[in-house]
């Protein structure tokens, strides 16, 4: 398990990432100038559709002001920021990315939301966090880098407090050899990719009853199609990933087209 934990953070390292955010974002202004979540939205959803999908995983989710929400695999923070922005709720972001986590914490001082989003190191599979503390948690894009998958939805359930939500949107399996690399993975020694049916199977088995189960495939389909005709945006991932982000991203909206992967967007109750 350490070293498959090893390899999933070395996929992230990112080496001089926030220097990369600092360089890329002086094309906004100035360093003490205020942004907002959606000036960086193109940039820090590191996910399938980006922003549109947390927005809409939360309306599905129904995050209110009063509710404390946990994003595991938080990435530089894009989600928790919008979320708090949006829905004035507090948001806790925790990942396994040093690197990432540092970016989180700039990105958020430029957001002026330091005081309503925090973010910690922690691996998802043992969550620095009491039981019961959080009335949502969020994972978008994770779960295909987490081989123990019992063990993730058991700690999900344990943090979360009776009647809590838990909303995912992943990546799944549809059959078929995924090309790789993806941006999750440059090879499938970190990608543990399953389908839709075992997800389901092993999220219910963790303590959880299913309230939204939906095949977003189809709009993902639409929106890389979209991305290949226009072009993407300016900034937009690459400044996170580096690189590897064209091949990686060609990559995923391939597997996609051809039906090798789907996409899933689901909410569930804990019980």
């Amino acid at each position: 398990m350490t070293d498959v934990l090893d390899r999933v953070r070395d996929h992230y390292r990112a080496t001089g990432l926030t220097e990369r955010l600092k360089t890329t974002l002086a094309g906004f202004g100035p360093e003490d100038q205020r942004l907002t979540p959606e000036q960086l939205g193109a940039l820090d959803q590191f996910h399938t559709r980006g922003l549109a999908a947390t927005a809409e995983l939360a309306e599905l989710t129904g995050i209110t002001a009063d509710m404390s929400v946990l994003d595991i695999g938080s990435g530089v923070g894009g989600p928790a920021r919008f979320l708090a922005a949006t829905y004035g709720c507090r948001i806790t972001g925790v990942d396994l990315s040093e690197p990432f986590v540092e970016a989180a914490r700039y990105l958020t001082e430029r957001t002026g939301q330091s005081k309503q989003v925090s973010f910690r190191v922690g691996s998802a599979l043992e969550l620095p966090f009491d039981d019961g503390r959080f009335d949502v948690v969020l994972l978008q894009h994770v779960a295909m880098n987490i081989s123990d998958r019992a063990r993730l939805y058991r700690e999900i359930r344990r943090v979360l407090k009776p009647l809590g939500k838990f909303a995912t949107f992943d990546v799944v399996s549809n059959g078929g050899e995924p090309l790789y690399p993806v941006p999750w993975a440059r090879t499938p020694a970190t990608s543990f990719l399953l389908t839709a049916a075992t997800t389901r199977e092993a999220i219910e088995q963790a303590g959880f009853r299913t309230l939204t189960w939906q095949d977003d495939t189809e709009v993902a389909k639409a929106w890389i199609a979209q991305l290949r005709a226009s072009g993407p945006p300016s900034p937009n991932l690459g400044v996170v990933m580096g690189p590897n982000f064209v091949q990686a991203t060609g990559n995923l909206g391939r597997n996609l087209m051809e039906g090798r992967l789907g996409i899933l967007t689901a909410v569930f109750e804990a019980v």
